[in-house]
């Protein structure tokens, strides 16, 4: 193995890499419009979530953005169903589709839904030696009952990291979603809708900024070392 220099005994110089803004150039911007992949945590009726989500997608429709909503009924919980279900595919394929996402979850007994979190643990960590989430933008929301809390969006940004995703600054708490939105679903004129807008328009510029980046983004050093094959079966193990 070659060396840096003398003070970096145990780096292999062939796969060191210096950081450049040239590098993150890459070959160019994308062409086509940003897509968005909107995930929601909940089936009634009247599901609040879904409203966000709903609003959320008008808005980065209007920033120029090509959106799609992912309906989570009908998912199998994990373990409880085969990875070949056309539910668990169409969301699959959904986020191997995206290039950031949106996940909006309510709060219950204070944390996020089962039916998000059976979403999200339904999404690969790894197809092959690539996870197919890594790199990709998220921005995350959660609606309350009750007062203001930020339990939901805390545990969305655990998940995020897990999944190697890069999470936004910028967050969204609604608070007695009860009271926001009219008969017909749509979210009335608060600081609550202000802060969505926020959110949306900076989950946009986050993922015009990365999106051709993200694969030099999220390339490691400890990862260039193994072989391919070393890799996929780190990645790869049996999942417990």
């Amino acid at each position: 193995m070659s060396t840096l220099d003398p003070s970096l005994p145990h780096i292999d110089t062939a796969l060191f890499d210096a950081p450049t803004s040239a590098k993150l150039s890459g070959a160019g911007p994308s062409q086509h419009a940003p897509r968005f992949l909107l995930l929601y945590g909940s089936l009634r009726e009247r599901s609040y979530s879904r409203l966000l989500t709903f609003e959320a997608a008008r808005l980065l429709t209007a920033m120029g953005g090509e959106v799609r909503i992912f309906n989570p009924a009908g998912l199998p919980l994990p373990d409880d169903g085969s990875d070949q279900h056309p539910k668990v595919q169409e969301l699959r394929q959904l986020t191997e589709w995206s290039e950031a996402m949106v996940w909006t979850s309510p709060e219950r007994h204070g944390a996020m839904t089962g039916v998000m979190k059976s979403q999200i643990d339904w999404l690969p960590l790894n197809s092959g030696a690539i996870r197919p989430t890594q790199g990709k933008t998220l921005a995350v929301m959660q609606v309350s009952g009750g007062s203001q809390s930020f339990n939901a969006v805390n545990q969305l940004r655990v998940l995020g990291r897990w999944m190697r995703m890069i999470t936004i600054p910028n967050q969204s708490s609604v608070a007695k979603a009860f009271l926001e939105f009219d008969e017909a679903g749509r979210m009335k004129p608060s600081s609550y809708y202000d802060r969505v807008v926020d959110v949306m328009e900076e989950l946009f510029k986050f993922t015009l900024l990365t999106r051709d980046a993200s694969p030099y983004l999220v390339d490691r050093y400890s990862e260039r070392k193994e072989s391919a094959e070393q890799l996929s079966k780190r990645v790869n193990q049996p999942a417990l």
